[in-house]
């Protein structure tokens, strides 16, 4: 692969000095204006401001440690700042692709300019600045971040692919003319297929820099018609460039939602061009996808994305006048002037107006018109031939002298017109075997290499100009039928390479060389050089034949040759393996294909290993047995049961802060279905018993007593708490409503809101007096009309007469007459003639929607449910519960908050109810969300179990406990499976009687989605899926209702054959399982509830100057009347019924005529009408109308009404700095603070930023408090707390066990000094005491005890001092590097209500516990998608608590919030399920079960049923491929035998499945000793060098710390501080293992392709894949000479048609990195799906992309903040990182002890030695 980069080069050194070398180009300053590139002044001022951030020089001596921590802190960050910007760039040459033409002479065909007219300074600067903007484009690109592209893709949305971009993306010197079209249309395809939407942009003035290239101008005009005339493409070429106004008017009004670009060109003037490109996108807020490195499978595309931050604007401000320059001059037009062999002058103007007449004297030969084949080729061979005769002609006699002594003196000749004319002819011949000879001939053609000589060149490229203008002239022409269909086969360069060596050589041996042309080609022949005569009506050309009339050779003898297949491929074929699993699953395709004889050298030569059993665990090196899990608890130590102790009382503890009580819920043993039985008996009984009737009464007396005590406790209270809403009345009614929480009977609870109403009015009427009946404060009569609402609703059944009564005359007092006698059953005027003094002026209807808004009820059912203790479970819940008790499964989709878990947990109870044996498996996505779970378990359950069982156990990557003895399990994912494909696991998996997915979206993600799947399809057991964020829950229903009709065809099966089995279990545990005899049911319903039960209202949050600008943000101003039209509104947008008022005010204001204005007025809206209590419900059916009639707009033709109307509705936020937007972070959190909108979780998603913004806002109060306090506050605390240590002092010298000795007087002392020693704490703690305005923090919320239990937690963690200091004050933060601890300590002081502010990283978006009032956006990150944007949305809004939730975007680009609002959650679409380490363990499980069938269903369960090819024949049928391909690697690299059993390395392989194919790799180094070469401890002794450890990690980070960098990075030479960034090389004989164990997959995988080949659909293979253009369906009647052109020795069954164009052969699939390109593209495999392990990757340029070394630079190091600065890794990521390192390095160790017989093995010891080490520098930088 080295040569790659070097490949790609030739392309453009080829047509420099073979092809276009021979000109040159010379670009030109502008001689009317001088730009210099001197800064302007404000530039200066800009440039001298410092980029960091302010230094906090406040202090605070009482807190000194924290602020002394917090000042290395900053001290550091200053070293280490972002180097962007800085003067240390050294940046290396750049890299030319192509070199200068100037520096080549004596050419024979240029093009020249005029020279440059500007000053030398002026170019300088003008260099110089492209340097820097080099640099700036390599900095920006090496943080892009390889993520999925189209995973948050709005279906209204789109990209922008740049055409120049694509051009030099698919540009190779090897890639014939059709093979370029066809790679360039699979790219595209590739997108189509997966619903993206994209346009492609071609600028006009980039083709400037085409004209020194006239190939790459020629492919560039051609693929611009193709794809805008045989595709459904949308193609624009009308911008000039990219710092055009119009182009800037397109971005600013579509928004794309990101640029495909390159960052390199086909020359230095290109790739600058590009850059300018880049830069400029990005500082119009469009992030930029590189063309490098992109990647794509089945389903995603996954690429480097690079984020739009303010910098990048900042940038092109400041630099705006100099790009505006550079890219002036490198676009401007300038008329080139051509010569050809140095004197023959060729302006491309003549050749445009020649074209020209050519045209029109065509049209009139061809009337009818013609294929743009036909006319291209007749015109560019008339015009060639005409205009090279006229410059011939034309030449002077002077320069013709010369000539003649050039020639003499060396240099060419020349081609004559006659020896033009022979070319071509040739051409006309090439062009008339393509219209007719299909393409599965062409496929066959010979492969020869050559190239052309000197002489021939230069008429080739004037023809290549003369197709372009050809191309342009034709795309004019509207009155002439031409068919553009065969557009991308205009020419084929190899057959005519083919026709003049036949011609040249063969043509002249002899006759029996001389072939016929065949019929049908020499008449197109003669047709089309007929025509090409008659348009070069100027000069005599001869006839068509011979074709040859002159001996002149075009081809390059020396560099001729005929390409021979020297390699052998081998018989095909595959291996065959007897497996009843293998003939079951894919036996239908089997039976296709063909199978090797037992003698076939493949199958001879197989290793021979011994069978594979695993006895151990893998990760613990404990027996592998599942009686040793089930006992593990009476083998427990005593400090490891100590531990286990505390670590539950915690737990307990972390429960109580997750649940409203503390209280837990006894489980008793009880047989459940005895117990149901009874119930039915009991319910059959028609008389009730005595006891019965005693137990009712007794009850009915308590029931009494506690009303009685409660009337008497609000009879006391009634008095104040009337004073108290008068004279406060938000705070009396949150009073009220606090002690109206807290009864129960129902009369109360009546009588105390009937009080508050009547308080609520009076308030009103005060009110009303001081301010007039116009006040626009509503909010007592909101007060006032919610107790109303409240009254009539849920005591309905108390109201008598008098309070109706009462109740209307509240209404007529407010206004609403119309209310007032929908109430009392009447009609007519009230007579109360001071109704005036306290009516509101606002409708009824209008005052619900506008003003009660938040306060309207919900629709909930009244009616108790006996399985639901503390609250009244809606009916969505009620189906879950049902689904339990039927022990069905159900999908439920429902809002976060919304009450989905509570199944959950009933569904635990139960189980624990039922029997000792039954397991509950809840999986969850995260370790932290697993914590939360075990917490909720233990706060609410506790059941006694036999000695050796646990009620509750966890299992995640790096913990475990009571696994396998059980009742509850809580795990994650990736570790369920390992006990689900564990053949050891087998009974315990039986036990299991339900599993509970939680966030089951994850099947959606990028990463670990597969292992989703195959849980959800080799469970046997019910389940339960759980999300709040999944678009297509029906699809996913249907995909699991397909999964369980499969087990209940298969549980036939497996009952009969498990018998046995089943017995010697039960007999196990003493007595028939409990378990076993559970009613099956395999329904699967699905239970959907949509309605948030708060509404959430949107914010966008902006800095003007020192003002923040907070602005309401209506979600249809996100629409666009392109969305609405095409799209219609998403389903998910949802309205507030203030946000529905203001769309219908705003409707009426925009359409003043609007007909159904009166028909949608609240007041009229039939819902509305007169109705006194307007819910939820009723405004949802308005909201939807309103939605309905917006749509309605667009089809009565009122487009741009509508267009008004959004942008009526949109906000205008004002931008700002980066550094000042971080500046002002405190305050705005206290302008958040002030508006009440606290506790607030604030999602930033770096993870410096999330710290540095926490302390941000810790030092503003430090700041506000010390210029707020008293100046002589610090010296009395410090005289304080010295007379308190001199007073402790006295203290200790009393011995308390002598006190009795003491005297009175001694006694009386020490009462004196006790008594002092309070009095000095007092004032001590009302000094230290922080005073409520510099705190956020709620001091009632938590007491004293609890709080010093929680921060005790925190007292050996690294940062534990300082985040105790920062929650005292009320704030936290919360990522991923943080440990455990830490974490908790924040969601448990903010669940409790004592922390207000949190900054955090997305990682409290998935299912963590934390709601708030308010969710922040404070930062913007390819990472907030739709997804996360609703998972974290979902945090706002804490039922019971909150009224409405709120979600504010600080400085979000509007574009992005206005996508987020409106984007869909994609799609659950599954991802590719297999891989050859999870088909090996399926081979292992299958082959080492005891129960076989039940191994044989689950492996058959997760081959058949993938979520990808659900419904998708043609996704199965590639699975199976691969499924083959699989076996065929696994036996023949010696890890399965014919039978299918695991032999060898294979329990190695399966143990570190996540990790390949490197674990692939890893057991060649093992086989071939290299690690044993290489672990050699120091002599004398057990311990190894630095050298070794260090050489060992260098190899483990390029097989398992493979992360790439963006080519580009290389070339971005900054200052790097501590890391060498870029990782080395493999040591040379481990490098040379790798090479070998990649020639033999290559050699599999091409042999695999060659064998399945015939189950490709060859209909599809001849045609183009976006245009669906047909190259098959042609009548061909044979050619003598086609045939003799014809190769039938050449292999070409495995290779797409159209790569064979391009000279690829079968013998090319044994080379990995041609694949993708070369294969059979229906067969639907590609590279990825070959685990092939690149040693070094390259990418479409032929660039090298390194690897980054961060974890070889850490070992060296230890230094996270190293990693950030110089590995371009932000904390967060780069502790994860590492964390899986080092786990992985320990995993090695334990996967070694257990093959290894000798535990002093030197390997062994080496991996044991570098995890401990690698374990305890991470420890320690964390």
């Amino acid at each position: 692969m080295d040569s790659a980069e070097d490949h790609f080069k030739k392309v453009i050194h080829n047509n420099a000095n073979e092809n276009v070398g021979n000109y040159d180009m010379v670009s030109e300053y502008s001689n009317s204006e001088k730009i210099g590139f001197i800064p302007t002044k404000e530039d200066e001022e800009s440039g001298s401001t410092s980029d960091s951030d302010e230094e906090d020089d406040t202090s605070d001596e009482a807190e000194g440690a924290v602020m002394q921590m917090l000042k290395e802190g900053e001290d550091r960050e200053k070293e280490v700042k972002d180097p962007h910007y800085r003067n240390t760039y050294s940046s290396s040459t750049t890299e030319e692709v192509t070199p200068q033409a100037s520096q080549t002479e004596g050419k024979d065909l240029r093009v020249l300019q005029h020279k440059r007219g500007s000053q030398r300074c002026e170019k300088k600067n003008h260099d110089e600045f492209l340097e820097n903007l080099r640099l700036h484009t390599w900095s920006c690109l090496s943080r892009a971040q390889y993520v999925s592209l189209l995973k948050d893709f709005v279906e209204s949305e789109f990209f922008v692919i740049d055409g120049d971009s694509l051009l030099v993306m698919f540009s190779d010197e090897e890639t014939q003319y059709l093979n370029f079209f066809y790679q360039i249309e699979c790219f595209l395809q590739d997108f189509t297929e997966k619903g993206a939407k994209y346009i492609i942009v071609f600028f006009k003035d980039a083709e400037q820099m085409y004209f020194p290239y006239p190939h790459f101008l020629f492919l560039r005009t051609a693929l611009i018609e193709h794809l805008r005339n045989n595709t459904g493409t949308t193609v624009h070429t009308e911008f000039s460039n990219c710092l055009s106004s119009e182009w800037e008017i397109f971005l600013k009004k579509s928004y794309p939602y990101f640029i495909i670009v390159s960052d390199t060109g086909l020359t230095s003037l290109q790739t600058d061009y590009l850059c300018i490109l880049i830069a400029h996108s990005l500082s119009k807020k469009i992030n930029v996808v590189l063309t490098s490195g992109q990647e794509y499978d089945i389903l995603r595309v996954y690429g480097y994305h690079v984020q739009s931050v303010y910098k990048h604007r900042e940038f092109f401000q400041k630099h705006e006048r100099d790009l505006r320059y550079a890219c002036a001059n490198l676009v401007r037009y300038q008329e080139p002037s051509m010569c050809l062999y140095e004197h023959l002058k060729l302006s491309p103007k003549s050749i445009q107006k020649e074209v020209h007449q050519a045209v029109l004297l065509l049209k009139q030969l061809w009337p009818e018109g013609s294929d743009i084949q036909r006319v291209v080729c007749v015109l560019s061979c008339a015009v060639g031939l005409t205009i090279y005769s006229d410059m011939l002609e034309n030449a002077d006699t002077s320069v013709g002298a010369k000539t003649k002594q050039s020639a003499r003196q060396g240099r060419s000749k020349p081609l004559s017109p006659e020896e033009a004319a022979d070319l071509c002819r040739m051409q006309c011949l090439t062009v008339a075997l393509l219209l007719h000879m299909p393409l599965s001939q062409r496929a066959q053609i010979r492969i020869l290499k050559s190239c052309w000589t000197d002489q021939v060149l230069p008429l080739i490229k004037m023809q290549q100009l003369c197709m372009h203008f050809a191309l342009i002239q034709l795309s004019d022409t509207n009155d002439w039928k031409l068919d553009l269909t065969y557009l991308p086969d205009l020419n084929d360069d190899s057959l005519l390479m083919n026709l003049a060596h036949y011609y040249e050589v063969e043509y002249t041996e002899g006759l029996e060389f001389r072939k016929e042309l065949g019929k049908e080609i020499e008449n197109e022949y003669q047709c089309l050089w007929n025509t090409v005569t008659k348009l070069a009506v100027k000069y005599n050309f001869g006839d068509a034949f011979p074709i040859r009339k002159t001996s002149r050779l075009f081809l390059d003898e020396k560099q001729t040759l005929f390409r021979v297949n020297e390699e052998e491929i081998p018989n095909i074929g595959l291996i065959s393996v007897k497996s009843d699993l293998v003939e079951e699953y894919a036996g239908d395709v089997l039976k296709y294909l063909p199978v090797l004889e037992s003698n076939d050298p493949a199958v001879t030569s197989l290793m021979k290993y011994k069978e594979f059993h695993e006895l151990r665990h893998w990760h613990s090196g404990r027996p592998l047995t599942e009686e040793y899990e089930r006992t593990q608890c009476n083998a427990v130590d005593p400090e490891e049961r100590r531990q286990i102790q505390k670590l539950q009382t915690f737990r307990h503890f972390y429960g109580s802060t997750l649940e409203d009580s503390n209280s837990k819920l006894i489980v008793h043993q009880e047989d459940v279905s005895r117990n149901a039985n009874a119930a039915v008996k009991k319910t059959q009984k028609k008389h009730k018993s005595k006891a019965e009737m005693i137990a009712e009464e007794n009850h009915r007396r308590l029931q009494a007593k506690e009303e009685k005590k409660e009337q008497e406790q609000w009879e006391a209270l009634c008095i104040p708490t009337e004073k108290e809403i008068k004279a406060n009345l938000t705070v009396g009614i949150n009073k009220l409503e606090k002690f109206l929480k807290t009864l129960k009977s129902k009369s109360v609870k009546f009588s105390v809101e009937m009080t508050g109403l009547s308080a609520c009015l009076e308030v009103w009427k005060e009110h009303c007096r001081k301010e007039g009946s116009q006040s626009n404060d509503l909010s007592t009569a909101v007060q006032v009309m919610r107790r109303i609402h409240i009254l009539l609703e849920k005591y309905h059944d108390l109201l008598e007469k008098q309070h109706l009564q009462k109740l209307t005359r509240y209404l007529r007092l407010l206004g609403f007459e119309n209310l007032a006698c929908t109430l009392s059953g009447q009609t007519g005027e009230s007579s109360d003639q001071n109704i005036s003094k306290y009516a509101i002026k606002v409708g009824p209807a209008r005052f619900q929607l506008q003003y009660m808004d938040y306060y309207l009820l919900r629709e909930e059912r009244n009616d108790p449910d006996p399985r639901v203790q503390h609250f009244i479970p809606d009916t969505w819940q009620r189906e879950l519960l049902d689904a339990v008790d039927n022990n069905e499964s159900a999908v439920i989709v429902a809002p976060t908050s919304s009450g989905k878990t509570y199944a959950s947990y009933y569904c635990m109870e139960k189980v624990l109810k039922t029997s000792n044996d039954g397991v509950v498996v809840y999986v969850a996505p995260t370790k932290a969300l697993v914590n939360q779970v075990v917490g909720n378990v233990y706060s609410r359950f506790t059941k006694k179990l036999p000695d050796g069982l646990a009620m509750c156990g966890v299992f995640t990557r790096d913990y475990r406990n009571d696994v396998m003895n059980s009742q509850i399990l809580v795990t994650v994912p990736q570790c369920l499976e390992i006990l689900m494909l564990s053949p050891r696991c087998q009974k315990w998996t039986k036990r299991i009687q339900y599993v509970i997915f939680d966030e089951v979206h994850c099947l959606g993600s990028e990463i670990g989605a597969e292992v989703w799947e195959h849980l959800l399809v080799t469970i046997r057991c019910p389940f339960l899926a759980l999300s709040a964020t999944v678009s297509n829950p029906e699809h996913l229903t249907e995909w699991l209702k397909s999964v369980k009709r499969y087990w209940q065809h298969a549980e036939n099966i497996i009952e009969g054959s498990s018998t046995n089995s089943e017995e010697n279990f039960t007999r196990k545990f003493k007595g028939k399982s409990k378990v076993q005899g559970q009613k099956k049911s395999y329904r699967v319903r699905l239970v959907l509830y949509e309605e948030r039960y708060n509404d959430l209202e949107k914010y966008v949050c902006s800095l003007k100057g020192s003002d923040f600008i907070i602005e309401h943000y209506h979600p249809c101003a996100a629409l666009t009347v392109n969305h609405i039209e095409n799209y219609g509104i998403p389903s998910d947008l949802s309205l507030s019924p203030r946000e529905s008022i203001q769309l219908y005010d705003t409707m009426v204001k925009v359409w003043q005529e609007w007909p159904r204005a009166q028909e949608l007025d609240p007041e009229k809206f039939v819902s509305f009408k007169n109705k006194v209590v307007i819910k939820k419900p009723d405004v949802r059916k308005y909201e939807q109308e309103l939605k309905k009639e917006l749509s309605e707009w667009i089809v009565l033709g009122q487009r741009q009404k509508v267009n008004e109307l959004l942008k009526h509705l949109k906000p205008k936020p004002a931008d700002c700095s980066e550094h000042e937007k971080w500046r002002r972070f405190a305050s705005f959190v206290d302008k958040l603070w002030e508006m009440d909108k606290l506790p607030a979780i604030f999602f930033i998603f770096n993870v410096d930023s999330v710290e540095n913004a926490a302390k941000n806002v810790f030092f503003n109060l430090l700041r506000r408090q010390k210029s707020e306090q008293d100046p002589d506050t610090e010296s009395k605390k410090e005289r304080l707390r010295d007379e308190l240590k001199k007073v402790n002092k006295t203290l200790r010298k009393f011995n308390p066990q002598n006190i009795k000795k003491l005297s009175s007087s001694k006694i009386e002392n020490i009462r004196l000094l006790l008594t002092t020693k309070k009095e000095l704490e007092k004032r001590l703690k009302r000094l230290t005491a922080l005073p409520s305005g510099c705190t956020y923090a709620d001091p009632k919320a938590v007491d004293e005890d609890t709080l010093r239990k929680i921060f005790y937690r925190l007292r050996f963690e690294r940062r534990g001092y300082l985040q105790q200091m920062m929650a005292l004050r009320g704030i936290g933060y919360h990522h991923g590097s943080m440990t455990a601890k830490g974490r908790q300590v924040v969601e448990m002081l903010f669940r409790l209500g004592y922390i207000k502010v949190v900054t955090a990283t997305s990682t409290l978006a998935l299912g963590i516990n934390m709601p708030c009032r308010s969710v922040i956006f404070a930062e913007d990150s390819v990472f907030l998608d739709a997804l996360n944007y609703r998972q974290m949305t979902g945090r706002a809004g804490r039922r019971g608590q909150d009224m409405i939730g709120n979600v504010f975007f600080y400085d979000i680009p509007l574009p992005k919030v206005e996508r987020l609002i409106k984007s869909n959650v994609p799609q659950l679409k599954g991802q590719f399920p297999l891989t050859v380490s999870l088909i090996l363990r399926l081979m292992l499980l299958t082959a080492k079960a005891d129960d076989k069938a039940d191994a044989k269903a689950k492996a058959l369960s997760v081959l058949k049923h993938s979520l990808m090819s659900f419904r998708k024949e043609r996704y199965a049928e590639i699975l199976k491929i691969y499924f083959m391909f699989s076996l065929q690697f696994l036996i023949k690299e010696g890890y399965l035998d014919q039978k299918g059993n695991p032999i060898g390395f294979a329990g190695l392989v399966t143990h570190l499945h996540y990790h390949e194919p490197s674990n692939f790799v890893l057991v060649s180094f093992l086989v071939k000793g290299l690690f044993h070469k290489l672990c050699r401890p120091i002599k004398g002794s057990a311990v190894f060098s630095e050298d070794v450890l260090e050489k060992l990690v260098l190899i483990l980070a390029n097989l398992f710390g493979r992360r790439y960098l963006p080519a580009c990075s290389m070339k971005y030479k900054c200052e790097f501080f501590q890391s060498k960034v870029f990782l080395e090389d493999l040591p040379e004989e481990f490098a040379d293992a790798v090479n070998e164990y990649n020639t033999k997959v290559e050699e599999n995988f091409a042999h695999f392709l060659l064998t399945t080949a015939r189950l490709a659909h060859m209909e599809q293979e001849y045609r183009l894949p976006l245009s669906k253009t047909d190259f098959k369906s042609k009548n061909w009647h044979g050619s003598e000479l086609a045939s003799y052109l014809m190769d039938t020795t050449k292999s070409i069954s495995a290779i797409s048609p159209f790569a064979c164009l391009s000279r690829v052969v079968d013998n090319n699939l044994f080379h990995g990195e041609i694949i993708n390109k070369a294969v059979l593209h229906s067969l639907g495999i590609n590279v990825t799906n070959c685990p092939l392990f690149y040693l070094k990757k390259y990418d479409k340029h032929g660039r090298r992309m390194p690897l980054n070394a961060y974890a070889l630079d850490f070992f060296k190091h230890g230094s996270l903040v190293a990693l950030t600065t110089d590995n371009w890794l932000n904390e967060g990521d780069a502790y994860y990182l590492l964390k899986d390192f080092s786990l992985l390095i320990k995993s090695i160790g334990t996967s070694l002890s257990e093959l290894c017989d000798d535990p002093d093995d030197n390997v062994l010891l080496a991996f044991q030695q570098l995890g401990k080490i690698y374990e305890e520098k991470l420890n320690s930088a964390t």
